[in-house]
């Protein structure tokens, strides 16, 4: 599925005034005698092509994914009108008691589950949800590390830095545990 031309037009026009901006920023931010060469706003500038190319990407992904989650919606709606019109040319009008409405129940349960299964099992089905999944995936990926730019701009431990905290500390629980389990053998 490719994107329209003019959605593709938008996106090279936004990625290149962004990057315009962002380098200009980035030859301010080099420059000892601007405000942004002091504290965490000269690294926070350092940073800014990086998160705003990043952001650039997402926007990018975003944009697929947002066509494969409309094609998504598209083949459920398109299988779930079908199997409605199947549905309704083969229950012609029925009176309206119990053993009839259990009958139509069970028209409609096999109809729906039979074009539901046909459309889970179909290959074009299965290419646009593993790209839809995919981008989702791609978008998260986006926001991290624009979150441990930030984060790094800021001086603040990002997940990576918090990751080997705890497995540090892991080990040091269980080399705690081993020594007080030797010392009590030993009877100290």
């Amino acid at each position: 599925m490719s994107l329209p031309q003019d959605v593709k037009k938008s996106l090279a026009e936004y990625k290149h005034t962004s990057l315009f901006w962002t380098d200009l920023l980035y030859l301010m931010s080099n420059r000892q005698q601007t405000i942004t060469a002091t504290g965490p706003f000269r690294k926070l500038a350092v940073n800014a092509k990086k998160i705003s190319t990043e952001t650039i990407e997402m926007n990018e992904d975003m944009t697929e994914f947002n066509t494969r989650l409309s094609e998504y919606y598209k083949q459920l709606n398109d299988t779930w009108n079908e199997a409605q019109k199947e549905y309704t040319r083969k229950v012609p009008e029925l009176p309206n008691d119990t053993e009839n409405m259990e009958a139509s129940k069970r028209i409609w349960i096999d109809i729906f589950e039979n074009y539901f299964t046909r459309l889970f099992d179909s290959a074009n089905f299965s290419e646009n949800f593993g790209k839809l999944v995919t981008g989702e995936l791609e978008i998260a990926k986006h926001w991290n590390n624009m979150t441990s730019t930030l984060l790094e701009s800021a001086n603040m431990p990002t997940k990576k830095d918090m990751d080997e905290v705890y497995k540090e500390l892991h080990s040091l629980r269980k080399r705690v545990a081993k020594l007080e389990k030797i010392s009590n053998k030993g009877g100290i």
